[in-house]
């Protein structure tokens, strides 16, 4: 009987750990996320937001190179956020002024009024037969790098590949590529201050971007970033960059 009794208990234990882990988080403005804690102090945080309502510094998207049929497969956060924009987006990428070749980069001052962001990064990735993993994890260099040179603390990025229409990977795949190259891009900043070599600045929050069907993929893929970026960053050698001369 004390048996029995015993392990109903402990299955009443593990069922409300169970219901612990399920329940969704809420953040200060009532969007879901999750938040995540990355090496130097950088919160990850993974919300069910689009590119056009995040409430931050700098707001970051990508795109593939622009053609016709690309336009017409694309749906979803995209469209929305360039019908805020008045389509200025549209209309350089149709006028070839932005190319997306893989890493190009475009800074925007959205208008006022039309997106929450204060400035929007564009991305290239180039041809979409060209996509990669490793180019991913170049976004997230470059978008972090892009960070630090304005000197912004808060960030959000939405890949928007899904919305283009590609599905070569998948959604956990691509946000463990992007925050990895993130955390190891950071992680170069923060020694090269260290060494006086760059000037200060503090990443706090990279925010993540995820639609309601991808949102538990990506948060695996933020913490399978989070584990890899700990790991290269503790094999990195740890002397200094220059001879000291």
């Amino acid at each position: 009987m004390r048996l029995h009794r015993n392990l109903s208990l402990l299955a009443l234990v593990l069922l409300a750990g169970f219901g612990a882990l399920a329940r969704s988080d809420e953040g200060k403005d009532g969007v879901k996320e999750t938040a995540l804690e990355a090496p130097h102090k950088v919160k990850v945080r993974v919300r069910m937001e689009g590119p056009y309502t995040a409430d931050v510094p700098l707001q970051v998207v990508c795109y593939f190179k622009y053609t016709p049929e690309g336009v017409k497969r694309m749906k979803g956060s995209p469209v929305e956020l360039d019908k805020r924009l008045g389509g200025v987006i549209g209309s350089l990428r149709e006028r070839g002024e932005f190319a997306a070749d893989q890493l190009e980069t475009l800074l925007i001052t959205p208008p006022k009024g039309s997106i929450k962001a204060k400035t929007l990064l564009l991305v290239g990735l180039g041809d979409e037969d060209a996509l990669s993993l490793k180019l991913m994890e170049g976004v997230g260099r470059v978008s972090v790098r892009e960070a630090v040179r304005l000197g912004v603390s808060r960030v959000a990025f939405a890949p928007l590949i899904r919305d283009q229409g590609n599905s070569k990977f998948g959604t956990g795949d691509v946000e463990q590529a992007v925050t990895r190259g993130v955390l190891l891009g950071y992680d170069t900043e923060k020694r090269l201050q260290k060494e006086g070599l760059a000037k200060p600045f503090t990443l706090d929050e990279w925010n993540v971007e995820a639609g309601p069907d991808y949102f538990d993929e990506t948060v695996r893929g933020v913490e399978k970033a989070i584990a890899e970026a700990k790991a290269e960053a503790a094999k990195r050698p740890s002397g200094p960059y220059g001879s000291g001369k």
